[in-house]
């Protein structure tokens, strides 16, 4: 039976948990206030499933059970699903004034649904239909999922299996016949906390010495010898006035394995058992990386939207909106933003299906998007600080513009554009003060740079697969110089040709 659960239940859900979050040096439960902003950010992905409005973009027909169930637990099967995911994560975003969120695990499922499949073709494994019965229990559920990719990595210029420390990467210790004990850690990762599951997928390439890091699986996120180490950050929320952007926030997280038993069930991948495995290690990384660049094709870009919105805003009431600087600055992020949709709309249609039947990307075209939006978000806060100005960094606290004595005066020396009410400049600025300089906003910057893979890591997965000799050719046949070019075509990787080149670098590897 499929479902589709409302906030409350996610919340009665969450409150069944063990405690084994760790903020500071207090253990805590699930209740605990300091996690509510990033489940506020849940509340969206939930409440709009049941809206009439909103249900074409945030449900979807399982290909498993052909149930309706929330697109967030979804493994996209055609070009129409990822667009429509595309467009979720934008508007979604716009609600939040940031990240949704919960992206991360139902890329990383897609990215296992594709790599599984392959597995079991190549190797005579049987982890596709042992992933299809979780996918299933996922669905049924309305499971909220953390995806944890990225490793403490120790040195690093040395290889997993060359760290003083083995257990800077997370890696299997024991394979049972019922399971496997897996110990070490994932860092940075989001929304752990205030999630019911976990998925577990590599870092990076394996080569064979590295088998024992070779591991993928899922597990509730309170399971015995799980701890998650936790840093909590919110805006500052307004003592005297609604504002639904001040109520969200984040959880960031190093989620520790302390030995944790995974039982079979839940076991994607386990080159400790079967090192033939090993090599998928890497493809299931770029997978997931790639599933996730593209959901940040919708994001960033509502991201963008509400840093835009802010600073047309604060233009009008500085009284400068018409001027042709604020003018050029705010079209340089509108520009950004729709160019990022582009690539992932333009990715989506450009998309094919794995033999597995799972809907995948053009990389090329995604990578190109993600990099975009990470090179310029810098940028994009900077015209926000610019065109606000430095009072942003240097307002009086909310309380002392309504405080008997002074909060008269406050609000006359606020007062700038005559045809705006003080109040409206107060909420403004201080909506872009939690938006710009406050402990989420930093943490949201750093999350625009390097969430997903930084834009040297799309450089790199750009310039893997872009066929640079075709290129080439052109400048060859406007030189003069003997090409085979005949008609250039733009290079795409078809989840096939992605297999294929895959293929060939785990031989070269072997050769080397």
């Amino acid at each position: 039976m499929i479902k589709i659960r409302t906030y409350e239940q996610y919340i009665e859900d969450l409150k069944k948990m063990k405690p084994n979050i760790w903020i500071g040096d207090e253990r805590v439960d699930r209740s605990d206030p300091r996690l509510h902003g990033g489940m506020h950010i849940m509340k969206e992905t939930f409440d709009h499933v049941h809206e009439p409005e909103w249900e074409d973009l945030c449900t979807a027909t399982s290909h498993l059970t052909g149930k309706k169930v929330n697109r967030f637990t979804h493994i996209h099967q055609s070009k129409d699903d990822l667009l429509k995911k595309q467009l979720m994560t934008r508007l979604l975003c716009h609600r939040v004034g940031g990240c949704i969120q919960r992206c991360m695990g139902i890329d990383s499922l897609n990215a296992l649904s594709v790599i599984t499949y392959e597995m079991d073709q190549a190797l005579g494994t049987n982890y596709y239909e042992r992933f299809k019965n979780y996918m299933i229990k996922f669905q049924e559920n309305d499971w909220v999922a953390s995806c944890a990719q990225t490793d403490a990595k120790g040195d690093r210029l040395k290889r997993p299996y060359e760290q003083e420390d083995p257990d800077q990467y997370l890696r299997v210790i024991e394979t049972r016949d019922d399971g496997i004990v897996v110990r070490g850690c994932k860092v940075n990762i989001t929304n752990t906390a205030y999630a019911d599951e976990m998925i577990a997928v590599p870092v990076r390439y394996m080569g064979p010495e590295d088998k024992d890091y070779a591991v993928a699986f899922a597990l509730p996120t309170d399971w015995d010898g799980v701890k998650l180490l936790c840093r909590p950050a919110n805006f500052r929320k307004s003592k005297v006035y609604d504002a639904p952007g001040l109520e969200v926030g984040d959880v960031e997280t190093f989620i520790v394995f302390d030995d944790v038993f995974v039982p079979n069930e839940r076991v994607f991948l386990n080159g400790h058992a079967d090192p033939r495995q090993t090599p998928y290690a890497g493809f299931l990384a770029l997978m997931f990386a790639h599933y996730h660049r593209h959901s940040y094709t919708g994001c960033k870009p509502a991201v963008s939207e509400v840093i835009a919105s802010a600073a047309a805003l604060v233009a009008e009431y500085n009284g400068i909106d018409k001027t042709s600087h604020a003018r050029d600055k705010l079209s340089h992020i509108i520009g950004t933003a729709e160019l990022v949709f582009a690539a992932g709309e333009s990715s989506a249609k450009h998309s094919e299906r794995a033999p597995s039947g799972t809907q995948v990307p053009d990389e090329i075209l995604t990578n190109a998007g993600r990099r975009l939006a990470g090179e310029m978000i810098y940028e994009e806060y900077k015209i926000l600080a610019d065109l606000s100005g430095g009072i942003i960094a240097t307002l009086p606290y909310e309380e002392t513009f309504y405080n008997e004595e002074v909060g008269e005066l406050a609000m006359k020396y606020l007062k700038r554009n005559p045809r705006v009410k003080p109040e409206n400049m107060l909420r403004c600025f201080k909506g872009i003060e939690n938006l710009a300089v406050s402990d989420l906003a930093g943490v949201m910057q750093v999350a625009g740079l390097h969430g997903g893979g930084s834009p040297q890591m799309e450089t790199i997965t750009m310039m893997m697969r872009y066929d640079l000799e075709k290129l080439k050719d052109i400048a060859k046949y406007l030189f003069g110089i003997k090409s085979k070019l005949k008609r250039y075509e733009r290079p795409t990787v078809t989840p096939r040709k992605m297999l294929e080149k895959f293929r060939m670098a785990i031989q070269r590897k072997k050769n080397e």
